[in-house]
């Protein structure tokens, strides 16, 4: 039986932005540098919360964590990106097609999970203040983070094998800049219809439930916020969870945006810069946030890089 699929023994064209040649080089210098700041910013944090014992607190675990996932959602097509940036070679190995894929969808699927044990977190810290400490005790906190890790990497698991072996009837040109599921899913010239629904199902658990249980711990959060008489107190619960409601704010975003947009050509090019937005532009901006807005991490930097008098 004839191969259907030349993808496995060629790989894949990432077409990404070489319709666009003079844009290429300007996307090579700002991505080059923002990805510099984010691989900088998050390993900084990582740093922070492992050698500073102030930070050994249930909040800048979950942190460490999501700094860490940044950095590997960013690495997992940043540097492929630049490479193909930078010159005519826009190819990529089927086996590198493969882990970024992989990547992309456990990487992605375990912020999402992550970002709603984060507001748990916080819903604890503002609504049950003087529990906090029983009801997020170490134990939780590592079984919540297991939860995590182990929810992306089974979609990861499941859809990676599944979307990679549609045949593509020699069709190896990829209309974005990393092997993304649904521009692979696109280029299939069999039914995946099953296949998308079952994209979808995953999407509704690990996107749009996560999704729901941030908003109902804000809720609840927003609800004693406005039970306290006091403005200063006001500010310090706000305060405490600013940061993270910014990062919720940016991440899901970009991609309920995305995903909502229909399958013209003029979207397709706003999902490739939407993205380029969540999958660097958003991981470079979360250490920012969270240093600009708090006083205990920018103490603790200064004292980390001996800045401290």
């Amino acid at each position: 039986m004839e191969k259907s699929n030349d993808s496995s023994e060629y790989g894949f064209i990432l077409v990404g932005f070489s319709d666009r040649p003079k844009l290429e080089m300007v996307l090579f210098i700002v991505n080059f540098t923002l990805y510099s700041v984010a691989v900088l910013g998050n390993s900084t944090i990582i740093l922070v919360c492992i050698l500073d014992p102030q930070f050994h607190t249930p909040m800048y675990f979950f942190l460490a964590n999501l700094s860490f996932l940044d950095l590997c959602f960013s690495t997992s097509c940043i540097p492929q990106m630049l490479v193909n940036l930078w010159g005519p070679d826009k190819t990529i190995s089927y086996a590198g097609c493969v882990v970024q894929l992989f990547s992309f969808l456990s990487v992605g699927g375990i912020e999402c999970i992550l970002l709603a044990v984060m507001a748990y977190d916080r819903y604890a810290a503002v609504c049950k203040p003087l529990h906090y400490m029983v009801i997020m005790h170490p134990q939780l906190c590592l079984r919540l983070v297991a939860v995590a890790w182990g929810s992306g990497l089974v979609n990861a698991i499941v859809m990676s094998p599944l979307t990679m072996t549609l045949s593509r009837c020699g069709q190896r040109r990829v209309n974005h800049f990393l092997c993304e599921m649904p521009a692979l899913i696109k280029m299939a010239c069999v039914d995946a219809r099953a296949v998308e629904m079952l994209a979808f199902t995953f999407a509704i658990l690990i996107v749009l439930l996560p999704l729901t249980l941030i908003l109902v711990s804000y809720g609840y959060i927003a609800a004693a916020v406005l039970r306290i008489k006091s403005a200063a107190g006001r500010r310090k619960a706000f305060n405490t969870c600013s940061s993270h409601l910014t990062m919720v704010s940016l991440f899901y975003g970009s991609i309920i945006y995305m995903y909502m947009q229909p399958g013209n050509s003029s979207s397709q090019d706003q999902g490739k810069f939407l993205t380029l937005f969540y999958n660097l532009v958003t991981p470079m901006l979360n250490p920012l946030i969270y240093t600009l807005r708090n006083k205990e991490v920018k103490g603790a930097l200064k004292k980390v890089l001996g800045r401290q008098q």
